[in-house]
């Protein structure tokens, strides 16, 4: 890959030496040790930089063809050569790529773990970025300096700052946008025509997805429905929700807080022992699609798209279903106890490592000013959804010149996610609650969204809080790596086998001592330590 680029007026280089790794040719002249000082944006003359990236399959090939960059460059005069891969293939050309030696100048979208970030920071493959932060950075410091929780989030415990954050604020607490990321969606229109009501207990809803199975809701003579569709063990689209009904739950990463303090492993509470017997039971009278345990998200979202489902799981019905009212949120059940509980995740708008810079980067005064623009107030909500005047797509903004806002326009039947990209460029950035009204609008599916919330899951929330985004050492999280690979891999097999088997109680104590053998009570130790270290920085 190239290093940086700058264009001298004296020097013309061919086609051919210009064209970038995966991206396109410019009118820059190689030039790795030339080093610019005392920058000022706009560049009179053009400078390139060489960047690795991610992009959806949605998206152009060159990420240079959103609007979004083509404006950077005009603000900046900074031109950016990516290295531009598909989503699904990034991570893998991204460790060949930095596996070989042969780097970028930065990586934007990295997707870099808590772990790697920490290995490319001791072995030097990525650069420290505070003083870069301090010395060139005022929009990232206004961020840090109003949100100041968020500083001590990104910094490790050697006192490094390795990435530039993702940061996309939406409500707080209990009420935040990501406390339940896999919500149910049931098909209303089924139950009005077969007279039934909304589920309230786990009980009622084994009796209404019978229904759904038997007495043919979408009346076209043919047993086609599927009453209860997932994906298992994958995030927005898994049935984590169904587990409140039997005590603490269950999520995404296994992991809760009780409001006494204590980080507890739901997978082996009794009550998730509970949850699996339930699912037996659902699967035993042919409730549950058999592809939920191994359907990939096109397949599942095909089948809902056709409005085959009684009830499934999705961050937004409109994602699946559409923006319509064939399907409502299911309200939270009440199981066999009479308790009801929503187990809230661990999620938050925030991803330490979305952006680095490696080691072969010459211009980094250049390189942090670039991103900085990144942290723009209204630069950032672009760079998380789209942006405005495209004449060759749909927006999802318009820009209001008197109140110097970006206003969402409506979806028209788009599904938010693809559009969103289509058009974005996936952060760094900033995007903090006090920019609604202001800065932004929020999006109408997120309106909604929290309202539900709000209102239907947020009274159910038993646990006061949640595991947040705990920065660990370097051997901590080595451990804690080295030990989710084979506890988690063992708890999400057996629980597709336990829903497909019924054989959780006979199987039971045999496969709590296979958690204690793969080192359950170190993993405790150390998310226990690494909480308790957590609030005491926090104060």
């Amino acid at each position: 890959m190239k290093k940086t680029l700058l264009t001298l007026s004296v020097l013309v280089l061919s086609t051919s030496l210009l064209a970038g790794c995966g991206g396109s040719g410019n009118n820059s002249a190689a030039s790795e040790d030339y080093k610019l000082e005392n920058v000022t944006l706009p560049l009179k003359e053009k400078v390139t930089l060489h960047f690795m990236t991610q992009s959806s399959p949605l998206a152009p090939s060159d990420p240079n063809e959103k609007l979004i960059y083509k404006r950077l460059e005009e603000k900046t005069g900074v031109h950016i050569d990516f290295t531009n891969f598909t989503s699904d293939s990034f991570i893998e050309k991204r460790n060949l790529a930095v596996a070989s030696g042969d780097l970028p100048d930065a990586i934007l979208d990295a997707g870099y773990s808590d772990y790697d970030l920490l290995n490319l920071g001791q072995d030097g493959t990525i650069i420290p970025l505070e003083d870069l932060i301090n010395k060139y950075m005022p929009n990232l410091q206004k961020v840090l300096k109003e949100a100041p929780e968020y500083k001590s989030m990104i910094t490790a415990q050697d006192g490094h700052i390795y990435a530039f954050p993702w940061i996309e604020e939406l409500g707080a607490g209990k009420e935040s946008i990501h406390s339940v990321n896999d919500m149910p969606w049931i098909n209303v229109e089924w139950l009005k025509k077969l007279g039934l009501k909304m589920p309230k207990t786990t009980e009622d809803l084994k009796k209404v997805l019978l229904a759904f199975k038997n007495d043919d809701p979408n009346g076209n003579g043919q047993a086609d429905e599927i009453p209860l569709s997932f994906i298992l063990n994958n995030g927005n689209e898994d049935l984590n929700f169904l587990f409140g009904s039997f005590g603490l739950g269950d999520n995404g990463d296994h992991t809760v807080v009780t409001n006494e303090g204590k980080v507890v492993f739901t997978a082996d509470q009794d009550g998730y022992k509970e949850g699996i017997k339930y699912l037996n039971e659902l699967y035993k009278l042919n409730l549950i699609d058999e592809e939920s345990f191994e359907q990939d998200y096109n397949t599942y979202l095909a089948k809902g798209q056709n409005e085959k489902y009684g009830l499934y799981f999705q961050w937004d019905k409109a994602n699946i279903s559409g923006d319509n009212d064939k399907y409502e949120l299911m309200n939270p059940l009440a199981g066999p106890s009479g308790e009801v509980n929503v187990t809230r995740t661990n999620n938050l708008g925030f991803d330490r490592g979305r952006m680095v810079i490696t080691s072969d980067n010459k211009n980094l005064e250049l390189t942090a000013k670039w991103i900085d623009q990144l942290y723009d107030p209204i630069q950032s909500v672009q760079d998380n959804w789209g942006t405005y005047g495209d004449k060759t797509q749909q927006n999802i903004f318009e820009y209001d010149e008197a109140s110097h806002m970006l206003k969402h326009l409506p979806l028209k039947g788009t599904a938010p996610v693809e559009l969103r990209q289509k058009t974005n460029i996936g952060g760094p950035l900033a995007i903090l609650d006090e920019y609604y009204g202001k800065v932004t609008t929020k999006p109408d599916d997120a309106v909604g969204r929290l309202e539900l919330i709000k209102k239907r899951l947020v009274p159910y929330m038993k646990a006061d809080h949640n595991f947040p985004k705990v920065f660990f050492s370097l051997e901590d999280q080595k451990q804690i790596s080295t030990l989710e690979t084979d506890l988690f891999a063992y708890v999400n097999r057996k629980r597709a086998e336990w829903i497909k088997t019924g054989k959780v109680e006979e199987e039971w104590v045999e496969y709590k001592a296979e958690l204690s053998r793969l080192g359950l009570d170190k993993w405790l130790e150390i998310k226990q330590k690494g909480y308790d270290r957590y609030l005491k920085d926090q104060g």
